[in-house]
């Protein structure tokens, strides 16, 4: 078997399943595990730091571990970086066949810290039956300490190791997401897979295949290269699920605007007024505070032009639709991702009063697709729920580059079709 440790909503598992396999994750989050049972991959719901290992021993082929990286993460409060001896002391000594986890874990100054050892303990387990032939782990670039340390350990076991840092839009992922990641294997040379994407795009020559160019937001969402959809679906509100941005009834407004052709984009990239009823009426003149409703549809593709922005604080990153996205991270309301129109402007509608707000935040489904997880994957839970899971993923279609050479499967990236 490939036993999947904090499998999350099923970044590896998806990926796997794409290559024709399957893994066992293990996994406490409840949505997650609902997310994974809804996209139908084999899960056991419960705590990895309290769960056996026997039950794995001698049956395990591969294992893969993307611990929780909030305590390391430049999202949250990053206490995990001055746990960090304990953590080294903590896989030192599972390492040794002692597990000194609860005395250290009253030390760590964040709980989930700890957690970054646990797969020395599963690791130490199975070494002994000769297993597993490969292993695949993932986090947070500030952990890559952590991975030299378990590579130090693997390689005296026997295994071939490779670490380092890896930007996932250089596979093909429509996202800058840096990762450490630590790669080993038994039976054959560990090294990193070949990046199929740059930043420009870089033709074929003597000294290699060429690669494409990054994958920008717009091709992976399905919208033009400056075109963003009249926002009638949108996920609204804070991570816990509060308010939505627009008033209640306005999306079925938008919607039969759009429908009956009377919602038009204005030509300076923000968000058109509905047409008036009747268009034989001449549209009245207007200012920024009380702009003209009424403006007539006309053949001209006017576009509105938008930006990912990745938080609400001064220093957020900002990505125009034809990049990638920034990291996708999300938990609480400074780390969201919203949709900011260019130039960002609020304008006043007829119908209903309604007022488009300057940016719009962005759905599952969309944080889903940047993610390279399938546009009707089932994620489970409420909005807060549903982001959780996505910002904590493993992209599917990085795993599966991670994945492929050690199961010896060719991989077609074509098969992780995005947008749909």
């Amino acid at each position: 078997m490939i036993l999947d440790l904090f499998a999350g909503p099923g970044g590896w598992s998806h990926a796997l399943t794409v290559l024709g396999v399957r893994d066992i994750g293990l996994e406490w989050d409840p949505w997650a595990c609902r997310t994974r049972v809804a996209a139908g991959q084999l899960t056991v719901r419960t705590d990895v730091a309290m769960y056996p290992v026997w039950p794995f021993t001698g049956r395990t082929y591969g294992l893969i571990a993307s611990p929780p990286c909030q305590a390391w993460s430049m999202a949250g409060k990053r206490l995990g970086l001055l746990d960090q001896p304990l953590v080294h002391q903590a896989v030192a000594d599972l390492a040794q066949g002692r597990d000194t986890r609860e005395r250290l874990l009253a030390s760590c100054r964040d709980e989930r810290s700890l957690l970054a050892a646990e797969p020395m303990r599963y690791l130490a387990a199975l070494n002994r039956h000769g297993q597993p032939e490969w292993v695949a782990m993932e986090e947070v670039p500030d952990v890559l300490p952590l991975w030299k340390q378990y590579a130090a350990i693997l390689r005296h076991w026997g295994f071939s190791v490779w670490t380092g840092i890896l930007n996932a839009a250089d596979y093909g992922v429509p996202q800058t997401r840096r990762r450490a990641i630590l790669l080993a294997s038994r039976v054959r040379t560990a090294e990193p897979p070949e990046p199929t994407h740059a930043q420009a795009a870089e033709p074929e020559s003597l000294f290699g295949p060429g690669r494409e160019q990054w994958v920008s937001m717009a091709t992976a969402l399905g919208w033009g290269a400056t075109d963003r959809p009249v926002p009638t679906v949108c996920a609204g509100g804070g991570p816990g699920g509060g308010p939505e941005p627009f008033p209640s009834g306005s999306r079925k407004t938008l919607t039969d605007a759009r429908d009956r052709g009377t919602w038009t984009p204005r030509a300076t990239g923000s968000p058109s007024s509905p047409q008036r009823e009747d268009p034989g009426q001449p549209a009245p003149s207007g200012t920024r505070d009380n702009p003209p409703v009424g403006r007539p549809a006309t053949a001209e593709a006017h576009r509105w032009s938008w930006s990912l922005r990745s938080n609400n604080q001064a220093n957020a990153t900002i990505r125009s639709l034809s990049e990638p996205a920034g990291t996708l991270f999300f938990g609480h309301r400074a780390n969201e991702c919203v949709w900011v129109p260019e130039p960002s402007e609020t304008r006043r509608a007829d119908v209903g009063q309604l007022v488009v707000p300057e940016s719009i935040r962005i759905t599952a489904r969309e944080a889903g697709l940047l993610q390279t997880f399938p546009a009707d994957y089932p994620w489970a839970g409420n909005k807060g729920q549903q982001f959780s899971q996505i910002g904590n993923a493993v992209p599917p279609l990085l795993a599966a580059h991670l994945l492929a050479p050690h199961l010896q499967l060719p991989l077609n990236p074509d098969d992780f079709t995005l947008a749909a």
